[in-house]
């Protein structure tokens, strides 16, 4: 066996055993949710075990960065323990090429995540909405209240009439001009989806000119193509995650209830994140230079540090650059830019 290979077997196996520890967490608090309201709903065990498998994508994402953090913690604590870095060292082997022969555990996972993030997660989050959807007993729908989202420059306000979100109740559309001003304003009793495009039942214009408004009516109008049905029902069901397609179709003109900078963001992340797994590599890489004859457990636990703060630093930014406070690129890449860099300064002044 040569010694990429060892490196390679030893930093795959702890960073998968991490994983499996994560995820297996991440999924009994999850369940530990929703269980109850599963069973109550009459779909039994088969119903629990079906909600895990189409969660199971999300929770992966969630977990792969503390995994590889905490991997190869154990990995480059082990090498260091046994004083094999010592050894690799002693025959020229220097601390960047023990690293770079890691590298490729996390870059599976990177890519792994990646995929899952843009084709995976998204057909899980669909299935699992149809199907909660058309579990809800009947007798225990509640009223919807009005929303207000965005399609193109339309600001719609609208009541969610049927579970398929083929139907909208009490519909008022703003429309306004290039520079943000309001020129029509149309009410309608209702819109239906049909032969996909929306249908306005019953609407009143009202068109704002300079000096006057301009009134009228009809029985029926075509209104929109880039209103889905999937998109009523996320919005009657409050729900929040947003996927890279999603946020590129709001962008050109689709369903939007949030500022442009989130879907920008959104769409940076979707790239971003999974280079969270490379970045936490390099952040517990000096971990391998601990000496635990001359209290090298602290270095470990400095790496650790780095990880999770590297975490909160993530975070920060990203909600920086939803609401519009920092650009979406610097949001998205300037935290891995910033703990990268600083990974790679510590293991170049610990080798020095």
């Amino acid at each position: 066996m040569t010694l990429a290979t060892y490196l390679l077997k030893l930093m795959g196996s702890r960073i998968l055993v991490a994983l499996l520890v994560l995820v297996g967490i991440l999924q009994i608090l999850d369940l530990l949710d929703v269980t109850t309201d599963i069973l109550d709903r009459d779909l039994g065990v088969g119903g629990v075990g079906y909600y895990a498998m189409l969660r199971l994508p999300r929770l992966f994402e969630q977990a792969a960065p503390l995994a590889v953090l905490a991997g190869s913690l154990f990995a480059f604590g082990k090498l260091a323990g046994d004083s094999a870095v010592t050894a690799m060292r002693s025959t020229g082997i220097s601390a960047y090429r023990i690293t770079v022969m890691a590298i490729p555990a996390a870059l599976a996972l990177t890519l792994a995540q990646l995929a899952i993030g843009l084709q995976i997660a998204p057909r899980t989050d669909a299935v699992l909405s149809d199907w909660w959807q058309a579990s809800t007993p009947k007798e225990k729908a509640k009223a919807v209240d009005p929303v207000t989202f965005r399609v193109g420059d339309e600001v719609v306000v609208a009541v969610p009439r049927d579970p398929d979100g083929r139907g909208l109740e009490q519909v008022t559309i703003y429309r306004r001009d290039q520079t943000g001003r309001l020129v029509q304003r149309t009410s309608a009793k209702a819109a239906a989806y049909e032969n996909g495009r929306w249908r306005l039942i019953e609407p009143r214009f009202e068109t704002v000119g300079d000096n006057s408004v301009a009134e009228g009516q009809a029985s029926t109008m075509d209104w929109t193509e880039n209103l889905r049905p999937a998109d009523v029902r996320q919005l009657a069901a409050g729900e929040t995650t947003v996927t890279a397609a999603e946020a590129s179709r709001a962008l050109a003109g689709g369903l939007s209830n949030r500022p442009r900078t989130f879907y920008d963001t959104q769409l940076q992340r979707a790239w971003a994140a999974p280079i969270a797994c490379l970045v936490m590599l390099l952040l517990s890489a000096p971990s391998g230079l601990a000496n635990f004859r001359g209290g090298g457990a602290t270095l470990i636990i400095q790496c650790l540090a780095a990880g999770l703060l590297f975490l909160v630093f993530d975070g920060a930014f990203t909600a920086l650059g939803e609401n519009g406070a920092v650009p979406p690129i610097l949001a998205a890449w300037a935290a891995p830019a910033i703990f990268a860099s600083l990974g790679v300064t510590v293991l170049l002044y610990l080798e020095g």
